[in-house]
């Protein structure tokens, strides 16, 4: 089997696509853009969107015993959320209980300098999600300073080979000693199988050359201070996602091959020769662009024919299965088992790439047999099997319903695609002074407006530039052709980025009317998120949110 990683390192964005036999098989975004000021500039000049993983001295603003929870300062623009259950290690009870959860109020007290790990990105309103349980991975071992003793991956199923590696993390610690975090325990990683003892020891002792200096800024610092950061995405990918069955590391910036083979000099040296530089023709993701693409449309195709549909809500994921213009000869019960088998194989593909997090609900074309019921629900385990996020997956209902939780960690694709991205702000338009409050800047309410297609509830700078929330029809665009505005307010509205694109996604249908002096074919404006509306890179703007963009 060819398993490539291929990493695309461009400007403001890091993509790390696995591929295997030609198909997407796993896909990471990391956006970077905007980030080099605010709380999220790292200290060393690294600049990276994921929080998750630094180590954060905060300082706890509210404990609240109703929600079993305490909000900790970490330095973000909303405080951090830590759960009892996270905040479990900080309780010092005699005769405590690892079984039960302490209260909140027994782990942390308000105005306390607590040390706390980001475990979830902010989303949205919510903040970081935070955890007391500190753990600095490596790529063998994970490090857990407040917990001793040797643990053992959850995918690392046989017991032969799990009693085999206890016995090997025990030696582990007995035979470095001093050498390593003194009361500290480890996790023992899926990569560790193939190591040896010394392996193991090797990077127990990294592990313990980065957690020192933490202790050591601790004494030092006032919260809120982040004492420790995560290795960059590149790095990261290389720690992560590299195995001894990876055939090649393609990157497509010099600066990324320089900093993963650096990596591997020190951690893996037997993978440094995977590490090539990708420099044309083409673009390195060419051949999976389309099918990245297609990871924001609802609609899945299976290879018989038939299809499934991904919809996301507030309280859930629905996926519905249906058979399409598919029919086996034998019948009906053939049939529903042909097409639920493709569709159990793809959702769990599906569920991994689209970074679908939390509860998963799967209509599946009724089945009458057990044994068919249970082939299905053994090729949806066998498919999720795959993901590194923890899932459960329940037995089928008598309609059909097949229940999966997932552990949200990042954005989805989704949410990915429709993040605001930031902007700098021209001037206040003068038309504008008489609204002027902090935060909504006409410009940035104008980013605001998001679209999903026909029925978008869009929002249009009117006269005078004021908001005023219209819906998007299908043919609307007939009756009120956008107009263009003066040129003194068309200045004023640029965004002074280069190559910022707005969101919306109009519905199908034909071009507008003056579609003609755009440069516009028939059916061609379907999505303004293509840059280069106007050949020579002139100014255009978004047919809702009425955004001037300049592509320079």
């Amino acid at each position: 089997m060819q398993k490539d990683v291929l990493i695309n390192a461009g400007a403001g964005e890091i993509r790390v696509a696995v591929v295997e036999d030609g198909r997407l098989q796993d896909l990471m975004l990391e956006r970077t853009i905007g980030l080099e000021d605010g709380p999220r500039k790292k200290t060393d000049g690294r600049t990276g969107h994921s929080l998750i993983g630094n180590i954060i001295l905060g300082r706890v603003q509210r404990v609240l015993p109703g929600m079993q929870a305490a909000f900790v300062d970490v330095g973000l623009e909303r405080a951090g959320f830590l759960g009892a259950r996270e905040a479990r290690c900080l309780a010092d009870l005699p005769g405590y209980d690892e079984e039960r959860t302490p209260k909140i109020g027994d782990c942390v007290r308000e105005g306390e300098e607590i040390l706390v790990q980001v475990v979830k990105d902010p989303i949205g309103d919510k903040g970081a999600r935070l955890s007391a349980n500190i753990t600095i991975p490596g790529r063998l071992a994970v490090l857990v300073p407040n917990t001793p003793g040797v643990a053992l991956s959850r995918r690392i199923e046989e017991e032969g080979e799990r009693d085999r590696m206890l016995e090997l993390g025990e030696a582990m610690i007995a035979e470095s000693g001093e050498r390593l975090v003194p009361g500290a325990g480890y996790i023992l990683r899926t990569a560790a199988i193939e190591s040896t003892l010394a392996d193991l020891k090797e990077d127990a002792e990294r592990l313990a050359e980065a957690w020192r200096p933490v202790l050591s800024r601790r004494q030092m610092a006032r919260a809120p201070a982040t004492l420790y950061h995560d290795l960059d995405p590149v790095e990261r990918t290389m720690r992560d996602t590299v195995r001894s069955s990876t055939s090649r590391v393609v990157i497509d910036d010099a600066a990324a091959v320089e900093a993963a083979r650096a990596y591997c000099r020190r951690a893996m040296p037997e993978a440094e020769s995977k590490v090539e530089f990708f420099a044309g023709p083409g673009s390195l993701f060419d051949a999976i662009e389309d099918e990245i693409a297609r990871l924001t449309v609802p609609k899945v195709p299976l290879p018989s024919g038939g299809w499934i549909t991904i919809e996301g809500t507030e309280a859930l994921t629905a996926v519905d299965v249906n058979s399409g213009s598919f029919t086996a000869s034998t019948g009906l019960e053939e049939t529903s088992l042909h097409v639920n088998l493709e569709a159990a194989d793809e959702i769990g593909r599906q569920v991994r790439l689209r970074g679908v997090g939390g509860l998963i609900v799967v209509d599946f074309i009724h089945l009458s047999a057990a044994a068919n019921i249970e082939r299905v629900l053994d090729t949806l385990a066998e498919s999720l099997s795959k993901d590194h996020t923890p899932t459960q997956i329940s037995p089928m209902s008598e309609f059909g319903l097949v229940e999966i939780t997932r552990k949200r960690g990042a954005r989805s694709v989704g949410q990915a695609d429709e993040r605001m991205l930031p902007v700098v702000l021209g001037p206040w338009p003068q038309a504008h002074q008489g609204e002027r409050r902090a935060g909504d800047h006409p410009q940035r309410r104008a980013r605001r407006c998001r679209g999903t297609g026909q029925g978008h509830r869009g929002a249009r700078l009117g006269r005078g530039g004021a908001l005023a929330g219209r819906p998007w029809r299908r043919g609307s665009h007939r009756a009120r052709p956008p107009r263009r505005p003066p040129r003194r307010v068309r200045d004023q509205r640029r965004l002074h980025a280069g190559r910022l694109r707005c969101l919306h996604r109009l519905s199908t249908g034909p071009a507008p009317r003056n579609s003609a002096s755009l440069g516009l074919a028939s059916r061609q404006y379907l999505d303004c998120n293509e840059p280069g509306w106007l050949p020579g890179g002139k100014s255009h703007a978004c047919r809702i949110c009425r955004a001037w963009i300049v592509d320079r």
